[in-house]
């Protein structure tokens, strides 16, 4: 069973669907059998290149809100990070363009550590408040995870694997994928969001078992 998860590594609700779908993973009886492959998307693919914007001020931009209400949001995604054992600083958070951040889990994934690199990104950004378009700082975090900080700093001075990120952008767009996260098993069928683990779990039990072929 291959299970492709489109995510972005800036993207809170994306690291509580991560932490949900691992405990279903956890439970789940076919789990040797499955192979997890993490899909780049780009919550805010319009923010310029080298803009770095605090997360509050964009949000309240981007969908209209005043403070309050965005302070209300935030609490509300913290308690739920909580529960996932997850700790959530939106005072830290920097909106940045993803792109290089993705080209970096490609490189991190052609060495077989994309999970790894993904997870890193994920806590850098949400819980860390690092700045993900920082060549040094996307450098020093592949080298965490086992990525030479050379080859790094190669690819991030070239445009090496832009093409790897937009056929993931052009595969979620093809799959009608507008909001992550977003998991799809064997092509088969796609589950929208941070949903629940038993819904995971049920999901996962179901496409095994009765070998589901539908959307």
């Amino acid at each position: 069973m291959k299970i492709e998860i489109w995510s972005d590594v800036v993207c809170p609700w994306c690291y509580i669907g991560k932490r949900r779908f691992e405990r279903a993973l956890a439970a789940f009886e076919g789990r040797d059998e499955v192979e997890v492959e993490w899909r780049s998307f780009q919550l805010n693919p319009d923010q310029p290149r080298g803009a770095v914007e605090d997360h509050d001020a964009h949000l309240a931009r981007k969908l209209g809100s005043s403070p309050e209400q965005v302070a209300e949001m935030n609490a509300r995604l913290v308690e739920l990070a909580a529960a996932e054992g997850l700790d959530y600083h939106f005072e830290t958070y920097k909106v940045v363009n993803t792109l290089d951040a993705h080209r970096v889990l490609h490189l991190a994934k052609s060495h077989g550590l994309g999970s790894a690199a993904h997870e890193r990104l994920l806590r850098a950004q949400l819980v860390e408040g690092q700045v993900l378009e920082d060549p040094a700082t996307l450098a020093r975090l592949a080298q965490e995870i086992g990525v030479d900080p050379a080859e790094t700093a190669e690819v991030l001075a070239s445009d090496a694997f832009a093409d790897a990120v937009a056929f993931d952008l052009a595969e979620a767009a093809g799959l009608g994928i507008h909001a992550v996260p977003f998991f799809v098993i064997d092509r088969t069928f796609g589950i929208p969001g941070a949903q629940p683990t038993e819904v995971l779990l049920a999901a996962l039990r179901r496409v095994r078992g009765d070998g589901l072929a539908r959307a």
